[in-house]
This record gives structure tokens, C-alpha cells and sequence, in this order.
């Protein structure tokens, strides 16, 4: 499970010695949790899931500032649909679902999660989300109408909603207790995706 020493990853210089970093100590941390989250979602849906591993292969000089990995149904890749990630930043982990990258259905998955903004505003208050995968923002639950709708009218809009455990939280020193925390989240999230698949 993460632990201080998943966040000090990113204090590393150098790419190629980040990169290690992260496959050393971030990565089996990734596989684990999708070895427990896909049979949930495949029990749930009756659909296969599968795990892509972010691989930074593009990345020639500047080591990432974050790293994720993504749990969707696209055995080829994740970011032509909506899918679940669980990601790390130097101040939290995340678990969102998220909608990035201008899916072909982006317009129609805005227009399904307004139809369900009631259902979202009544989760937890400490849900959150955010607008843009590549800035570590997070922006309350009240801003979930404005987000969709941009989401709907702007091409480049990108919608991601969930929780973050915070670098600081107790939980890292509960592996177990951590592990729960973040299916329960997915489990909470797993209506709003199902919504967002049943039409596809």
C-alpha cells in the first residue's frame, strides 16, 4: 500500500531515476489495488475490466509530477470512455472516475451525469473533483453543475469526480484500513459509471 515513501518518489531528480522510483514503489502499489477492484466491478457489471499502468513513455527529460493507473473496459486503452483511476500526487492519492482526453461521447456523458447532479450532490461531503487531470486542483461538490455543462459545450473540458486521501492521513500507517477506504469510494462512484455505460 502507499506510504511516505510512495510520496517521496517525486522528490527524486532525474527522469529515468524517478521512472525507477516509481516502478519500484509506486506501480505494485497500482496493481494491487486493481487486482482487488477489478472482480468487484466484474461481479457488479458482468463485464471484463482490465488495468493499464501508466508508462510515461513519451517523457524524454522532465520526470512526471504525478503518476495513475486506470481500471475501464477497453482492453487497448482507457481514455475513449469513461473509466476509474487511482492515481498519486505529491500531496494525495486520488481514486476519481474520470472522463479525460475528449472521449467521441463526451457531450452525451455531460449530459447524462446533469441528469443525475442530484445523486451526485448528495455524496459524501468529502467527495470532490476536478476539471483537468494534468493540475492537481480540487474544487467541492457545488461545482459539479458548472463542470458538467462546460463538459457539454467545451471540447477540451475534461470532468473527473471522487475522493483523495491526503498525504498526511493516518490511513497510510493502515494498510488494510487504506485499501478499504479506497473501494469503498469506487463502490460509491459504480452507479454514476454504470449510468454513464448502460447506453454505450
Amino acid at each position: 500500500m502507499f506510504n511516505q515513501s510512495s510520496f517521496e518518489v517525486f522528490n527524486i531528480s532525474g527522469l529515468e531515476e524517478r521512472m525507477a522510483a516509481v516502478r519500484s514503489e509506486i506501480q505494485p502499489v497500482f496493481q494491487q489495488i486493481g487486482d482487488a477492484l477489478i472482480p468487484e466491478l466484474e461481479a457488479a457489471l458482468e463485464r471484463p475490466f482490465y488495468l493499464h499502468i501508466a508508462q510515461h513513455r513519451r517523457r524524454t527529460v522532465h520526470p512526471p509530477e504525478n503518476t495513475w493507473a486506470a481500471v475501464g473496459e477497453g482492453k487497448r486503452g482507457y481514455k475513449m470512455a469513461p473509466h476509474f483511476q487511482i492515481g498519486i500526487w505529491p500531496e494525495y492519492v486520488f481514486m476519481w472516475l474520470s472522463i479525460i482526453d475528449q472521449p467521441q461521447d463526451q457531450k452525451r456523458y455531460g449530459q447524462t451525469l446533469l441528469t443525475a447532479l442530484p445523486e451526485i450532490k448528495q455524496l459524501p461531503a468529502d467527495f470532490v473533483i476536478n476539471k483537468d487531470h494534468t493540475v492537481a486542483s480540487l474544487l467541492s461538490l457545488d461545482e459539479a453543475e458548472s463542470a458538467l455543462e462546460r463538459l457539454v459545450k467545451v471540447k477540451k473540458s475534461e470532468f473527473q469526480m471522487g475522493r483523495v486521501i491526503l498525504r498526511e492521513s493516518p490511513l497510510w500507517q493502515e494498510p488494510k484500513n487504506a485499501l478499504t477506504e479506497i473501494l469503498a469510494t469506487y463502490r460509491q462512484l459504480l452507479p454514476f459509471y454504470e449510468l454513464l455505460t448502460e447506453e454505450a
